[in-house]
């Protein structure tokens, strides 16, 4: 669940640094204001890392935990990065970009996989959810569009047993069409 979480708003936040930096703020103000909010629990770690450093832990000791914590290998890639110019003055900015490249083009393979996995479900779904009233309906009223044909056909079924039947497909194709919204659902990528 973190590692979604985490995956989520990386890219915001990777994009938030490199703006920041580019613009001549430097990273201990960037990360201040990423803590500010707006970027989930990339947020919350932030903020929890300020604290540690308002209490006299390093900067690079509570990026190193930090990293120890995150679940993501992007995220903690780019903790890595901040780790990296903390302790050796790197050059964050090429790395940022490069990584938020990176991030992008996975998220779009994210997103290209989740399209093709859900293929025809929406075309399912809508089938469905059309053809099945239609055919219930025409079951339920054969009794009546069908009266005089009981001679040819044999004898039709009772009103009532053939509104049971309509109601047990109608339910039927509510639970079938729930199923189908459940399996677009759980494979949600997350971005």
């Amino acid at each position: 669940m973190r590692e979604q979480e985490e995956s989520k708003d990386l890219l915001y936040a990777i994009r938030a640094l490199e703006i920041m930096m580019s613009s001549g703020i430097g990273l201990e103000a960037a990360i201040l204001s990423i803590a500010g909010g707006g970027y989930g629990i990339i947020s919350e770690d932030f903020q929890k890392m300020i604290k540690q450093q308002k209490k006299g832990k390093k900067l690079e000791v509570a990026l190193r935990d930090l990293m120890k914590k995150s679940s993501s290998k992007g995220y903690n890639k780019l903790l890595t990065t901040m780790y990296n110019n903390v302790k050796s003055n790197t050059d964050v900015l090429k790395t940022l970009s490069m990584q938020a490249a990176a991030e992008e083009e996975e998220r779009n393979e994210k997103m290209q996989k989740y399209i093709e996995d859900l293929g025809g479900l929406p075309e399912s779904l809508l089938s469905i959810g059309m053809i099945s009233p239609i055919l219930l309906g025409l079951i339920g009223l054969a009794p009546q569009l069908m009266g005089d044909a009981g001679a040819i056909m044999g004898t039709l079924p009772s009103n009532s047993t053939m509104m049971n039947i309509v109601r047990i497909g109608l339910g039927i194709t509510l639970i079938g069409m729930a199923f189908i919204g459940l399996k677009a659902h759980t494979k949600d990528p997350g971005v």
